[in-house]
C-alpha cells in the first residue's frame, strides 16, 4: 500500500459459496462483483442478478455499481442503470441490473463470473437552496445544454 489509510467496506456473504468482492489486480479502483446464480440473457433481454452478498457502505460514501468493459466490449452486456447506486443505509442483497444489447447472440451469466465493479466513492452532504437566479457561469457555457460544446 503507498501510505494511504484504505476504506473499511464490511460484507455479509448471504450464499457462503460466493467470493466477497476483491479487486482483480493491485491499485485497480473498482471491486469485481460476481454472479451468484446462472442466467441466460436472450438478445435486448435483461435481469436483475443476485450477488449473493449485502454490503454496509460507509456513510459519507456511496457504492456505484458500473459495467466491466470486457462484458460490454466482447458481449454487449452491461449495467442497465449505470451506474447503480448504493446508498450508504442500505442492507439488502446487491443485485446487478444486467442488459444484452446484442441484436442476435444471448449471453449466460456464469454463477461465479465477474458482471460488475463496484466502485466506493466519498460523497459530500448537500444542502439545497432555492433562489430566484443562479449565479453566473464560470465561462461561456452558460445554459448551453446537449451538444453545445460542439461535435466530436
Amino acid at each position: 500500500m503507498d501510505g494511504t489509510r484504505a476504506l473499511h467496506l464490511t460484507v455479509r456473504l448471504l450464499d457462503e459459496s460466493v467470493e466477497a468482492p476483491a479487486h482483480a489486480h493491485e491499485g485497480d479502483a473498482g471491486l469485481d462483483l460476481r454472479a451468484a446464480e446462472t442466467v441466460t440473457l436472450q438478445p435486448r433481454q435483461r435481469a436483475v442478478v443476485r450477488t449473493g452478498l449485502a454490503i454496509a457502505v460507509p456513510e459519507g460514501h456511496g457504492g456505484l455499481v458500473l459495467p466491466r468493459s470486457g462484458l460490454a466490449s466482447k458481449h454487449g452486456v452491461t449495467v442497465v442503470n449505470a451506474p447503480g447506486l448504493i446508498d450508504s443505509g442500505y442492507r439488502g442483497e446487491l443485485k446487478v441490473a444486467l442488459v444484452n444489447l446484442d441484436e442476435a447472440m444471448p449471453f449466460t451469466v456464469e454463477r461465479g463470473m465477474r458482471i460488475a465493479q463496484l466502485l466506493v466513492v466519498e460523497v459530500p452532504r448537500v444542502e439545497v437552496e432555492v433562489c430566484e437566479s443562479l449565479p453566473e457561469a464560470p465561462d461561456e457555457r452558460g445554459v448551453g445544454g446537449f451538444g453545445s460544446s460542439g461535435v466530436a
